[in-house]
Order: structure tokens, then sequence, then C-alpha cells
């Protein structure tokens, strides 16, 4: 059975795989350049070769004179063709190929013995082309075929040169390429790796900065970033800030169920106090008993129903119809309180969207309208708004209101008396925390009719 892979084993380093992309293609680059560079230089050099036998050639047809015996030149500008083995032949042949003259430096030289033959070019015709001789190496030659008028007949003129220097040359060029080209390719892979550290320096930058968020040092990634960064370190600002507020949701729910379970917890404890002193336990404690084992189990299921909740995104929810739910609300709580004969006037379009969960539309305003019929004298208006994708809602009351040094207080977590309301769990503890939970904000003012007047932007 194979063992699966480790992180460690599956690690791979950005830097590294570039400078061998880099690297592979500077290679590919240098040695293409390298070759295209060597193989023009070698045509220059046999194109100056050539042009320098030509030159030659031209050079013999203007010294030679014939004779009776074929050809002789009397005046030879190159001093090289009157040095033996000198490098530079030339050679005078019919247009059988039979040899008519041949330059002193040629004394030592056997064309045949290497199994060539200039041959005869055409009238006006100019040939190149090399042989190897024994004794003599590579030589290059050139071979013109003219007509001499005096004579009637056809000669061939051909000049032939080692072809050492030409190769020493072309070796010293090469060498000379090499070097530089491999100095260049150390040089280029230097600079190349200097450059990735200096392009990749972000990426390191970004690393230091998230360690340093790890620990504890900073609260989020502040520096300046190439724009391609720019949606990565927004994203995990955006993941920490979140993080975060979850953690804070999650000290919250706990500070609500503990604060929520005080009640019941007293009740129980001050009857069981009394039956400790020897009372007996009548039927309207054991009621009580019961309903506060019932509220308690509530309050528990309710928090963690929160808390699951909490997690979900809620980014590609649904769009909720905002109108029929309103109705369903101003509905229920009609009937609750009924004995008040609340009027409830609701201005919301049909058209109007929330785009999030139902549930959560639902716990926000059945426990804001709920406030409202409660502690109102009998009149509740809800007003209810698109803006974008934003939902904008306003319930007033009639009510005594909320004083302007408490407005603030009773939306801070903790600070309400009674947290558990009839029928809607914790009141404002849940509506604080599901505008928040959607980036919203809540605000208490008041009301022309005379109450408390709750403003909120959720979505």
């Amino acid at each position: 059975m194979s063992r699966p892979a480790s992180s460690a084993d599956s690690r791979y380093s950005l830097q590294a795989r570039l400078l061998l992309a880099f690297g592979v293609l500077l290679i590919l680059f240098l040695g293409l350049a390298g070759l295209v560079l060597d193989r023009a230089y070698r045509e220059s050099v046999e194109a100056a070769v050539r042009e320098r036998l030509q030159l030659q050639i031209y050079a013999l047809l203007g010294a030679a004179e014939p004779d009776n015996q074929g050809f002789f030149l009397p005046d030879m500008q190159e001093a090289r063709f009157s040095q033996i083995d000198s490098g530079l032949y030339g050679f005078i042949l019919d247009a059988a190929g039979r040899e008519l003259w041949r330059s002193p430096s040629a004394l030592n030289l056997k064309l045949n013995a290497g199994g060539f033959a200039l041959g005869s070019p055409g009238v006006g015709e100019m040939r190149y082309g090399s042989l190897s001789l024994p004794g003599q190496g590579d030589l290059v030659w050139a071979s013109y075929g003219t007509y001499w008028e005096n004579q009637e007949e056809e000669f061939s003129f051909a000049v032939l040169e080692s072809a050492a220097p030409t190769a020493a040359e072309i070796g010293e060029f090469q060498s000379n390429l090499y070097l530089w080209f491999g100095a260049l390719a150390l040089l280029l892979s230097v600079a190349q790796w200097l450059l990735l550290r200096w392009g990749l320096r972000p990426l390191a930058n970004l690393a230091q900065d998230v360690s340093a968020i790890e620990s504890g040092q900073r609260d989020e990634l502040q520096g300046r970033y190439p724009v391609e960064l720019v949606p990565v370190t927004q994203n995990l600002n955006l993941l920490i800030k979140r993080e975060r507020e979850r953690q804070q949701r999650y000290r919250g729910m706990l500070g609500d169920l503990a604060h929520s379970l005080k009640t019941p917890l007293a009740v129980m404890s001050a009857t069981l106090q009394e039956i400790r002193g020897g009372a007996a336990l009548k039927a309207p404690q054991q009621h009580d008993m019961q309903e506060q084992l019932t509220r308690m189990d509530q309050i528990v299921s309710y928090q963690l129903k929160r808390a699951v909740e909490a997690n979900q995104r809620r980014l590609l929810a649904k769009p909720v119809a905002v109108a029929p739910l309103l109705k369903r609300i101003v509905g229920a709580l009609t009937k609750v309180y009924r004995d008040k004969a609340m009027q409830v006037r609701l201005e919301a379009a049909e058209d109007l969207r929330f785009f999030g969960e139902d549930s959560d539309l639902m716990e926000l305003c059945g426990n804001l309208l709920d406030n409202a019929c409660k502690y109102g004298a009998g009149r509740v208006e809800v007003s209810a708004r698109q803006d974008g994708r934003a939902l904008l809602l306003d319930i007033e009351d009639d009510g005594p209101g909320i004083p302007l040094d408490k407005r603030q207080w009773v939306l801070e977590r903790g600070a309400r008396a009674d947290t558990v309301r009839s029928g809607q769990g914790i009141g404002l503890a849940v509506v604080v925390d599901l505008v928040s939970s959607y980036g919203g904000e809540i605000h208490i003012g008041d009301s022309p009719l005379g109450g408390a007047k709750f403003s909120v932007r959720v979505g």
C-alpha cells in the first residue's frame, strides 16, 4: 500500500519554477543566436575566400602570356605564387584538363593524389570547390573558363588556397563566441535571479504579513501590494474579518445564553430553597419549574441553531419577497395583541426583495414588530424600501419611546434586563446579531407617532 504524499513532499518553489523556465528559454535563445551568428560568419568568410580567389584568377588572367609551350607569367603581383608551399597555388589547364602551367608555389602539389581534377568550366563560368590532399591538408579552389582568341582554344585558370587560415579564423571566432555567450548567459542568469527575487518580493512580504497576523503582531494586511495581489489581500482581510466576527459572535452567543438562563435558574433555585425549607412542592411551583426547564431548552436550542446558521454563506441565497412575509408577521401579531386593538400600517412594494435567508428576515422583523406592538399604545407603522441590494426598514410605534441616553446602551450585548421575549427568543440581541452578520446598520430615533423608531439597513 503506497504512502500518501505529505504536504512537504508536494511543496514547490515558484521562484525555482520561474528560474527553470527562464533558464531553459535563455539556453534555447542563446543557443539559437549562437548558431545563427556562427552560420552567418561562416558564410561571410566563405564569401570573402571566394572573392579573394576570384581576384587571384583575374590577376593570373592579366599576367598570362601564351608561348609555344603554353603560357608564361613574367609578372605576378602576388608573391605567394612564387614561394614553394606558400598555401596559394595557380594553374592553367587546357580544355581536356591537361596542365599547361603551374605556379612555382605548386611544385610539390599533386592534384591527382587526392583523386581530384579541376576540370574545364564553361567559357565565362566560375566554379568553386574544396578538396583534401595528403600532406597538404584541406584546400579551397576556384576555376574560371575562358577562350583565348589568339590560340583559338579554351583554357581554365584555377587558383587553390589552403583552408587552414580560414579554419583557424572560424575556430577563433567560435571560441570567442562561446566565451562571450557563456559569460552573457552567466550574467543574464544572475540578473534573472535578482529580478525574480525583486519581482517576487511582494509575495514574500505577503507571507511575512500573514505570519505577523498569526503571531498577533498585526490585525490585518495593510502593506502596499501590486495590483495583481490586491484581490488576494482584500479577500484575506475579509476572511480574517469574518473569522473574528464569527469568534466575537460565538462569544456573544455564549454571553446571551448565560444571560438568558439567569432568570429560569433563579426561579428554579428559589423553588428548591422552598423545598429545602420543608415546604411541599405545589402544583403551581411544579408548573413554574417545568415552564422554566422548557424555556431553558428552547433557549439552548435557539442559540445552537443561530451558531450553525451563522456559518452559512448568504451571498448566493435566493431573493425573498418582503411584503408577503411582513403581512404574515403583522397578521400574527395582531392576533397576539388583540386586547390592545393594534393598528398596524404596512408600506412595502410587492416587488421588494431581501437578498438573504427568509428565516433571518422573519427573525429580524418579528423581534422588532413584537417590541413595537408590546410597548406601543395601539399604533405601529412599518415602511420597507430598496436601496440597490440593501433592504431599508423603518418600524415606529406610539409607545413611551427610548431615552436618548439609553439608545446606544440597549443595542449593546448584555445590556438588556430581559433578553428573552415571548415567542421571539432574545429580542434585540437577535436583531443586532442578524444585522451585523449582514454587514448592516441599526439606529434608534424618535417617531412622529410619539414612540421609538427603529431604522435598519441590511443586505
